[in-house]
Parts: C-alpha cells; structure tokens; sequence
C-alpha cells in the first residue's frame, strides 16, 4: 500500500459551493472507463494520468460529475471489478499521488469524482480471502461464503456443489477448494469470492474503507451490483430452465432479507453528517416498486438506481442471441420507469456504460443514420426525468468494433461464452458471430482522440485493438464543428443546466400516432418542454391530440438535430429519420 490511512491526504477543496441536497438532480454524470480512455506513459493501458491530460476535453462538454470505473489493484480477472487492495490504486492505472492530483484537478474545474464501489466480492487474491481460504477456523472464514459438499456426494464431483446456482459469467457459481475441503460461493468469475455480508466485521470493514475514500476527497459512490449483498442464508436450489444446466439462484441472492438494513447502516456509518455527495445503486433485475425503497429519501438508502430493464429488452434465448426490438418497444419501457418513479424516487438515464455494447449501435443506425440517430437516442434520454449518464466516447458517436474472430475478444463474459458454446458444439464461427452485437468489449476499445494510427490513445500498442472507424469518427473532427455529435451534446446538457423544467419537471408522454415516435412533455410550473424524437429510419408524421397542438403552436425550437435551415414551425412537421425536435414554451404566453 503506498499510503497508510492515517497519512493526511484530505482534499480540502470542493467541488461546488453550498450544494443543495439533491444538486444530483441537475447534474450530468460521464463515466470513465480508465483502461480505455488515455495511456501516459506508453504501455497500452490507459491511466490517471492519461485522464489529467484530457480535462480539458470533459469541461468543454460540460459535465458534473465524473465516475471512475475501478482503479484499484487488481490482477484484473474482470478488469478491476477483481480487487486486491481496496486501498491502494492498480500500478496499470498509476498512484495514490495520481489520484489525489486528479481529485482536486476536477474540483478545481468544477467536477464532482465518483468512485466504483465493488462490494457484493473481492479478487480470490485479496488478503481477506486469502486468510479465510488458509483454513475453515481462520478468524477470517465467515467472511465469505463457505459450504461443505451437497450431502451424499464426493467433494469436487459434478453436481457436488451446494447449489445448482449459474454464474453471471457461466458455470457454476460454487467453487471446490481443496485444502479446506469446502466450496465458496462466486457470483461472478472463480477469482472474485463474494463477501458474507451477514459477517458484521465484513460490513464494519467496508464502511471504514469508505469512510477513508471520502476524507480522501471522493464525492459519492457507484455500487456495482449492490442489491446482491444480502442472500436467502439457506441458499437454496433454484429453477432449472429448458435445456440448460444450471439453476437461477437470482431469486435467493438478489434483494435478500437484509438489504434494506445494510444500505440504511450504510448510510448511517458512511454518509451521515456528510453533504454534497452522491450514491448509485446498481440494481440487476429491480422492479419500479423496489427502486422506490432504495431511493425514496425518507429511507436514506441511496440517491438513484441503475435498472437494467431497458438493455436487456433485446435479449433473446441469451444475451449473445439478441433480437429486434419492436418499433416503440425501448421507449415503453422508459415511460414505465418515467411514470413510476413520479411521485417517489429517483433514476438513473443511461443506455451506454462498461457493461453495454455500444448504444448507437443496439438501438440506432450506426451506418446509414450515424449522425441522426446518436443525437435522437441522446435527446430522448437526457431530456427524461432522472440524472443522465454519457459513457466514454458516447459522446462522439462511438460505434461497435468490427472484430470477427476470437482473439479480438478481451472481455471474460465474452471468452467464457464462446467456449461454453464450442464445448457444446456451436461452430465456432458462429459462437464468435454472437459477441458481434454484444460483447463488453464495444464499450471498451479506446477513445477515439484523433485519426492518428492509435487514434490518439496511446504510443504504444492498445491493450484492445483500436476501432478502425477512428480515422472519421474521433474527438479533434468534431470540436468546433456546430453540426457533429460532440457540439450537439454540448447544447443538451446545457439545456439541462439552464432550464429547471428538465431536471425537476414532471414527465407527461404524449401520443404521436405512430409507436416509432417518442414525444413526451416536461412541466415544471409555468415552463414546458416537448420532446418528439423519431426512433426509426423512416420518415413519420406525428397526430398529436388538437389540444396539445394548440398547445404548442407557435413554440420556439431550443433543439433540434434537423440539418436545415428552416427549423419545425410545429410539432406536427413530418420527421425524417431519427429527428429529434425540442420545443419551449411557457403557459403565461
């Protein structure tokens, strides 16, 4: 570790003055994915350093609060959500002295610094995992999860595990360890135990941890998968679907019978007393109504979630079997969140991040309607209620990567996939084909800086192979250019920043006549917004009520990604493919 804790590193500045309680509400998040955004130093692998140099490139776009994805020592088995050391930043990623000189860069910029919080497990490398595997009476033991073999079989044999549960990454979720003569519980990869947040001494260490990050200068928490830290302390078996070989244990690991207290202890222990911060629960599988429990602020549990509903709408038989989604299927499901978070709660407006192929090319047209559908599918989520998340390179537009063949392919949920499917006898041209659309490692390859062979990330050779679209899609050709993907996403979040109306208003959706166009209404007192986005590659005229038109006849146009001079007069002009249209008014007109 290369600095103790009762070494004093404080950051005394701040980010913002006197921040208001939900200051969250109007602000705009952008994620940092480290490895991926700027190397340094010359190996290929991005790092803090490499972030301090392109400071410049997240004020320009204008947003508030940056969140690091884990930076953390790690021997990177998931590319840091595997931690070593909660304590220590990754030598790959740089130093405490880095870190430090980052934080108050941002805050001297007006930026707020969010850390990943990953929890729910540790790397198997990590000193408390190593003490709790040296032997079953380490004090440490019950620190994770340890069961002996199901009853009547032979340790190590199939269907020896104490449950039939499936890992997130495939295979089961129970690993033999033969030492101790005892299986632990993984999740997710074999190398990332999960904690026994039963243990109070497990839960005393993570807040104190916290508790550490924060008088370090860090502004709030993303917490990776959070509603999975409390399981069914029975771990019972789960369902086994058709044709497959492991059971679903979500319903016993996820959302356990103390969840609710752990995150309320969380927030007594950690942020009491504290002001200006932010907390994201990311919640796989929550329902609306248990995302009201988590961020009702009564409850003082966390300020928003991360819901998955709306990127697993393309999921077919599996992930990596995605299928097409129906015209209007995406914004259902976003007027269900819309609707019901209206009275109590708080969501988080994303379709991108680390875990995500690129969204522009899921739920847009990244070839014939480049331009027009990033921007559409931007408008329509920053202009909901909820705080907006733009993810690493988003913002310029960024596409899936062309890899066809396996050694392209990085990611551990990838690999493991496309040898599950050649094991079971999928040709392996086809097990490949499926990563196509969806792999993690679209979110991954580097920024897009410029056109220069390594697209301006690095010197040396990437640690992923760089997206050969680089040459015409890249931040040094957008800057300055009034009708490119960057300048467009500078004036949404301004938007966001000078009208209250999108942070704090009411969302009201509004039937356009046609299921591919999304239009909404946001109203806030005397102000109003109206939001028609095309979500398709055919032209559509919007039918809207006469009394909405009546409504917004003669309304002024704050937005539009219309290449035109002549901008709509009204809401009820023909759209072309992937137009997004903003209207403002006010009802004192």
């Amino acid at each position: 570790m290369s600095n103790s804790a009762e070494t004093d590193t404080t950051d005394t500045t701040t980010a913002t003055e006197a921040p208001s309680p939900d200051w969250w509400k109007s602000a705009v998040v952008y994620q940092v994915y480290p490895r991926s955004f700027q190397d340094s130093d010359g190996d290929g692998i991005g790092d803090l350093r490499g972030i301090l140099n392109r400071l410049d490139h997240l004020e320009r776009l204008g947003v508030d609060v940056v969140w690091l994805s884990p930076i953390y020592r790690s021997p990177h088995a998931d590319n840091g959500y595997d931690i070593s050391d909660y304590r220590d930043i990754d030598p790959a990623f740089g130093t405490l002295d880095d870190f430090d000189e980052l934080c108050v860069a941002l805050h001297g910029r007006g930026m707020k610094l969010v850390m990943d919080l990953v929890v729910n497990h540790t790397s198997d490398e990590h000193p408390w995992f190593i003490e709790s595997r040296s032997s079953r009476d380490n004090p440490k033991r019950d620190w994770y999860w340890w069961r002996p073999p199901r009853e009547g079989a032979a340790p190590g044999t199939p269907g020896a595990a104490p449950t039939n549960w499936e890992s997130f990454f495939g295979g089961s979720t129970w690993q033999f360890d033969e030492a101790t003569g005892e299986y632990y519980l993984h999740l997710f990869d074999v190398k990332q135990p999960d904690l026994n947040w039963e243990n109070r001494e497990v839960r005393a260490a993570v807040y104190e941890m916290m508790r550490w990050w924060l008088d370090r200068g860090v502004d709030g928490f993303r917490m990776d998968v959070i509603n999975l830290i409390s399981k069914h302390p029975e771990l019972p078996d789960g369902p086994v679907r058709e044709g497959r070989r492991y059971g679903d244990g979500y319903a016993f690991y996820a959302g356990g019978p103390r969840l609710h207290e752990y995150l309320q202890e969380m927030y007594r222990e950690v942020f009491g007393g504290r002001t200006g911060l932010i907390t994201v629960g990311e919640t796989p599988g929550v329902t609306i109504d248990e995302a009201k429990l988590f961020t009702d602020q009564a409850r003082r549990e966390v300020d928003m979630v991360f819901q998955f509903e709306h990127v697993g709408l393309d999921h077919g038989v599996s992930k990596f079997r995605p299928r097409q989604l129906a015209p209007g299927e995406l914004a259902a499901s976003l007027t269900r969140w819309q609707e019901g978070l209206a009275d109590v709660g708080w969501n988080s407006l994303y379709l991108s991040n680390h875990d995500q192929a690129r969204s522009l090319s899921r739920f847009g047209d990244d070839d014939g309607f480049w331009h027009e559908s990033a921007t559409a599918l931007a408008t329509m989520l920053h202009l909901q209620r909820g705080t907006p998340y733009v993810y690493q390179g988003e913002e310029l537009g960024m596409t899936n990567a062309p890899f066809d063949e396996i050694g392209d392919y990085r990611d551990v949920e990838s690999l493991n996939h496309y040898h599950a499917e050649v094991a079971s006898g999928t040709a392996a041209a086809e097990a490949v084909s499926g990563l196509g659309l969806m792999s993690r490692d679209h979110a991954r390859t580097p920024v897009q800086w410029d056109a220069s062979p390594s697209a301006g990330f690095t010197n040396g050779t990437p640690w992923i192979a760089v997206n050969p679209n680089h040459t015409s899609i890249n931040a040094a050709a957008q800057y300055g250019d009034p009708s490119s993907v960057f300048e467009y996403y500078r004036r949404l979040i301004a938007l966001r920043h000078e009208r209250p109306v999108v942070a704090h208003g009411s969302f009201e959706r509004a039937d356009a006549g046609h299921p591919a166009i999304f239009a909404f209404e946001r109203v806030l007192g005397a102000e109003r917004l109206l939001v028609v986005v095309n979500l398709s590659g055919t032209e559509h005229r919007p039918e809207f009520a006469p009394e909405l038109v009546e409504r917004w006849g003669g309304a002024e146009v704050v937005l539009t990604n219309a290449v035109t001079d002549a901008p709509p007069s009204t809401p009820s002009e023909l759209l072309g493919p992937w137009e997004a249209n903003v209207f403002a008014r006010s009802s004192a007109e």
